[in-house]
């Protein structure tokens, strides 16, 4: 696994904040990554440039130092966040498409849009983030709103304190937005000197195995070419596709009873399976191939964890940044799916989640994410930031694809008075033919899917994903 744990964001001083490792790594020449936000509103965007100046100047750029700065290089080589003036115009940016047209045209339009936005990098002396008004109807929504932001400003908690910044509650913006409480879960704890001392050793077990799988994965072995990884030294830079699904909350929640998991175990359980039976479909001889995920895991959760509204507050320095660690998660492999026996199908479907499951809780309390950040921390003072990103570049590149997750506000929530049926997130740049995230939102989670145009069919992953969460409903619902 690979930890990246950020230094709290330093207040405004005289003396110019340094970019973390973190902001160095993402911000490199090996890699250059970009979150783009989408929300979806449910009448047409009426808003005047005016007022949507007016909302980010007042209500965006005092979240956060790092939104009125850009990246400068001292005269001892540092890089630091240097503050400049902003002019809010320059980063709103409203595209013209012909007017008269279908929503299935500006769907098409829409997405040409995103992904050339997605590809292009941010102007230099600007601050790296931009706010987009696509005012357009599309087959999912009236309008769509597109924030984007470079990662070296932040993860994706941070881009969600960002954003609460800037909307409100539709039902009455007097309210603040509420999110799902963080849980904890931790296994029940054994007494005595001899189960602390099996405690112990497992923990050390674990610690070294983990370290091992990691350094060797990204050293010495490499995941197997298949449907879904290419091993095209070009990924990362040729066009994509973006698709998206949503599943109900309630229907992950009982599944998620029904197997003593977490939310997050079920969908990448979910999207494990649904991967490997698309595997399948391209070519049946790939089940057997080594496939390894790259689960990005917030460790803000680890042992404390500050609420997105505290990280929202003006100035803070709560957890700012970008706080997560890339933990490598075997996908199970596909056997015992296809051969005509119902009730073995729905036992194997069941056994991804609990093996996802058993793998992360396994893998998030290991010692090996501390050791593993202290390590990387040597190596970046003693070879430097760059030696340090190749390395971490390698680490994601002799990977099969990337899962992550952020939490959403539990109530509808509104830019001005523009209500928002629907959103989801997107990372740009990445390394893998196949990058999923999950965010919820209002009772619902929406899956989104970046894979590499002309290698991955998009549409029949997106179904074989959905065919995998109706497996594992209906074996564990029913």
């Amino acid at each position: 696994m690979q930890f990246l744990k950020e230094e709290e964001c330093c207040a405004e001083q005289q003396l110019l904040p340094p970019v973390s490792p973190n902001g160095l790594f993402f911000n490199s020449s090996a890699v250059s990554l970009v979150i783009l936000a989408v929300f979806e509103t449910e009448e047409p965007i009426s808003l005047p440039s005016s007022r949507v100046v007016h909302l980010l100047d007042t209500r965006l750029l005092p979240v956060h130092p790092r939104f009125s700065s850009i990246i400068v290089t001292g005269e001892d080589g540092v890089k630091r966040w240097e503050k400049v003036e902003v002019n809010v115009k320059d980063h709103i940016k409203t595209p013209v498409f012909p007017e008269g047209k279908s929503p299935e045209f500006y769907d098409r339009c829409f997405q040409d849009y995103f992904h050339k936005i997605s590809g292009e990098k941010f102007p230099e002396g600007r601050p790296l983030w931009e706010f987009h008004l696509v005012k357009y109807p599309t087959l999912n929504a009236a309008g769509n709103v597109i924030f984007k932001i470079h990662h070296a400003i932040g993860d994706g908690y941070s881009l969600m304190a960002a954003m609460i910044s800037c909307f409100t509650r539709s039902d009455d913006h007097s309210l603040p937005l509420t999110f799902p409480k963080n849980r904890i879960r931790r296994s029940s704890a054994a007494h005595g000197r001899a189960a602390f001392l099996s405690r112990g050793l497992t923990s050390a077990i674990n610690t070294a195995s983990d370290m091992w799988f990691s350094f060797s994965k990204t050293k010495f072995s490499e995941d197997d070419l298949s449907p879904i990884r290419s091993g095209d030294p070009a990924v990362g830079s040729r066009p994509v596709s973006v698709v998206t699904m949503t599943f109900p909350l309630d229907d992950v929640k009982e599944i998620k009873g029904r197997l003593g998991v977490t939310v997050n175990d079920v969908m990448t359980g979910t999207i494990f399976l649904g991967t490997r039976l698309y595997m399948q479909e391209m070519d049946p001889g790939s089940q057997a191939a080594e496939t390894t995920a790259m689960v990005l895991m917030n460790t803000r959760m680890l042992q404390s964890y500050n609420s997105i509204q505290e990280m929202a507050e003006p100035k803070t320095t709560l957890a700012w940044g970008n706080h997560f660690a890339f933990l490598h998660i075997t996908v199970p492999k596909l056997i015992g799916m296809s051969d005509g026996d119902e009730l073995r199908s729905r036992r194997r479907a069941l056994e991804f989640v609990r093996t996802t499951s058993a793998t992360i809780q396994k893998k998030r309390f290991s010692l090996a994410i501390s050791l593993t950040a202290k390590l990387l921390d040597l190596y970046r003072k003693l070879k430097g930031h760059e030696a340090t990103a190749s390395y971490l570049y390698k680490a994601l590149k002799s990977t099969s694809m990337a899962v992550t997750n952020m939490v959403g506000p539990l109530e509808q929530m509104a830019l001005a008075d523009q209500p928002v049926k629907g959103m989801y997130f997107v990372v740009a740049g990445t390394l893998h033919d196949v990058f999923v995230t999950i965010v919820s939102y209002m009772g619902q989670l929406r899956v989104s899917v970046v894979a590499e145009k002309g290698f991955i069919d998009h549409d029949k992953l997106k179904s074989c994903i959905q065919m995998a969460f109706h497996h594992i409903y209906e074996s564990s619902c029913h």
